[in-house]
């Protein structure tokens, strides 16, 4: 019976130090990522004192691939929201399916109340909020404000377009949308 404890105690006792000697070995680890860290933390510091402080090179983008819309209504649209926050873009664009503002166009089109040339590209408008939601949630996760966050470029090219019936091309068009905070 004596011995029995005995044996227990001992394998007890290496079971203890081995735990002991893993504990140790952990704060080790994290003292020694701690360092590094202070390291990192130096150096982007030193390289950030280089460039010019205050100013962010964030850029963030958004690319939608063969939307359903005309490459002219995407154009026009695009040009309209170029240059604005994503806020004002958005808003504009619900303004625009709601009647309440043309997008300009160009061409022989009809004049708009408030303005000479335009239509209200509803669908068109539709697709490109989805758009700018997705950028401002972009924007967000890279951590630029977005009260600062300008729409810099906006881009609409032809995409790929499938046969419908009677060997009609369907419409299709990719979108490039970027965004960049201003000071």
């Amino acid at each position: 019976m004596m011995e029995k404890n005995k044996q227990e105690d001992k394998e007890n006792m290496k079971k203890e130090e081995k735990i002991e000697k893993k504990e140790e070995i952990k704060e080790k680890i994290v003292e020694h990522e701690a360092e590094e860290k202070e390291k990192h933390g130096e150096k982007k510091k030193t390289e950030g004192s280089k460039k010019e402080e205050g100013k962010k090179k964030y850029e963030v983008v958004i690319r939608g691939f063969s939307m359903p819309i005309s490459k002219k209504h995407g154009m026009y649209i695009c040009k309209l929201i170029k240059n604005k926050t994503i806020d004002d873009a958005m808003r504009g664009l619900r303004e625009v399916i709601e009647f309440k503002r043309a997008v300009p166009f160009k061409g022989e089109i009809p004049h708009r109340k408030g303005m000479e040339r335009g239509r209200y590209p509803i669908k068109a408008s539709a697709n490109l909020i989805n758009l700018l939601k997705a950028l401002r949630g972009n924007a967000n996760s890279a951590g630029l404000e977005l009260e600062k966050t300008m729409i810099t470029t906006a881009i609409t090219n032809w995409a790929s377009r499938p046969a419908r019936s009677g060997g009609r091309k369907a419409k299709r068009a990719n979108v490039v949308i970027m965004a960049k905070e201003m000071r």
